[in-house]
């Protein structure tokens, strides 16, 4: 998701607001970016859904594969 940064700073805003600390997630967003632990998938389709939901109308949208 690099290459989507405004993808991944969405799924970061919304990991860290949702996990905010060891409780909750035990390792922080880069590292479970780099494990694709289910807690970044889950952010990940929420920034997803947030941009389909906050996109203009009529704005095509780009559909970004997370693996």
């Amino acid at each position: 998701m690099q290459h989507d940064l405004q993808l991944r700073a969405a799924a970061r805003a919304i990991y860290d607001e949702c996990y905010p600390g060891d409780e909750w997630t035990p390792v922080g967003f880069d590292e479970a970016e780099r494990f694709g632990t289910v807690h970044y998938r889950q952010a990940v389709g929420a920034a997803q859904q947030a941009r389909c939901v906050l996109a203009s109308p009529g704005e095509q949208l780009l559909l970004s594969v997370v693996l």
